[in-house]
């Protein structure tokens, strides 16, 4: 799977990690923040892999920041993103499941081996489970292309 990942300054070390996990998972991975510096912004991070999802340059997004509030509330300005805060792996599972969540984000206060085991349910899900989960779907995009 081609993944994009993206941080801002407090999450540069976790995303390090994941990105040598993902590759040892033989994913490839795309690094849209490759520089950070303190002042940086999330949103510019959060904007630059969104967009790439939505071109389909790459499958899903990651994004990695202290809380992961701000990167989502980011992520889902952008047309056709549904980026979804995960806390646990049933998250993870559901916002593919029921969501058809393209991006995840996580707190990067968890531990690391919840955040890989949360990567890796997100990953492996099934997107859009049921015909109902799609109908809701549908409804949020119609809404979402007439604004």
């Amino acid at each position: 799977m081609k993944i994009g990942i993206a941080s801002d300054h407090r999450g540069v070390e976790y995303k390090k990690e994941i990105i040598e996990y993902l590759k040892s998972k033989n994913h490839i991975v795309v690094d849209y923040s490759p520089e950070n510096t303190d002042t940086d912004d999330y949103p510019d991070f959060a904007f630059k892999v969104c967009e790439n999802v939505v071109k389909e340059e790459v499958e899903v997004g990651i994004l990695v920041c202290r809380s992961g509030i701000g990167m989502s509330i980011a992520a889902n300005k952008v047309k056709g993103i549904r980026c979804a805060k995960i806390n646990s792996k049933e998250d993870a599972i559901l916002s593919r499941n029921d969501n058809g969540a393209n991006v995840m984000t996580f707190n990067y206060t968890d531990p690391m081996e919840s955040i890989k085991t949360y990567i890796d349910a997100f990953l492996s899900a099934e997107v859009i489970s049921d015909v109902r989960h799609q109908r809701r779907i549908d409804k949020i995009t119609r809404y979402e292309n007439e604004r």
